[in-house]
């Protein structure tokens, strides 16, 4: 259950992220830098280590949503899907991140839908897993969202869509104050299909937000619902060209 929405700009992009989780699940860490293959990522991460967002020093962005309209499920020793991105959170283009989807578990990982933003080449690709095959979806370097839902996916992304396109008209729209504003809203009604969403048994339990220009990446990251005060982690990452993989 997560909503992330994509700002494109000409140099650079915006992102935020509700993570929804129910509400006996242990709270997520804040950001911190880790090291992987060369890189310098930082991500907020499960206590177990696996992580749904991740930022790299090349302005990848990599974030993963559950994908909830599969209703196929692993049956026994399945791997946390937060492993995916830990094990992809280098990757500097599409490329680097198929070569280590290709070398993960992913017959005992339960479906998702990987996001991809890779700026240096405007690109943005979506990878989905079914539990049979991985699919590779290209979009365009627009602005958009992404959406999942345990409740009911195709009647959030009914509703958060719409309340998303309303947002848009706004004078505003695309900066980072009517991003915040976009995540912490309850449009239409406070509930199971708002962005900020709150069930009796589940909510939005966190929200990170990446900004990304030429040279420079920050990750800020919410504790607790949008819509209410709670601590933010602020992390920034100077960035550098991607090399071309050899």
């Amino acid at each position: 259950m997560c909503t992330v929405s994509f700002i494109a700009r000409r140099r650079g992009y915006l992102l935020a992220m509700n993570r929804d989780e129910r509400l006996t699940r242990v709270p997520g860490l804040p950001p911190k830098f880790r090291q992987s293959k060369m890189k310098r990522i930082v991500c907020p991460s499960e206590p177990g280590g696996g992580t749904w967002i991740a930022l790299n020093e090349t302005g990848v962005t990599l974030a993963l949503i559950n994908w909830y309209s599969i209703t196929a499920r692993v049956g026994a020793n399945a791997i946390s899907r937060g492993q995916v991105v830990v094990a992809a959170g280098h990757a500097g283009d599409p490329a680097e991140v198929e070569a280590a989807l290709e070398k993960s578990p992913l017959a005992r990982t339960n479906p998702f839908r990987l996001i991809g933003i890779f700026p240096s080449s405007g690109e943005i690709v979506e990878w989905r897993w079914n539990l049979r095959q991985l699919v590779r979806l290209d979009h365009k370097w627009r602005t958009q969202q992404w959406i999942s839902s345990g409740f009911d996916e195709p009647g959030a992304q009914r509703e958060r869509s719409a309340a998303f396109r309303k947002a848009w008209r706004q004078k505003s729209a695309g900066g980072l104050a009517w991003l915040r504003r976009l995540h912490r809203s309850h449009s239409p009604a406070k509930g199971p299909f708002s962005t900020c969403m709150h069930r009796a048994d589940a909510a939005t339990v966190g929200s990170t937000e990446v900004a990304v220009s030429t040279r420079l990446g920050t990750i800020r990251h919410h504790d607790g619902p949008p819509c209410r005060q709670g601590h933010c982690s602020i992390r920034r990452l100077t960035l550098r060209a991607a090399r071309k993989a050899t």
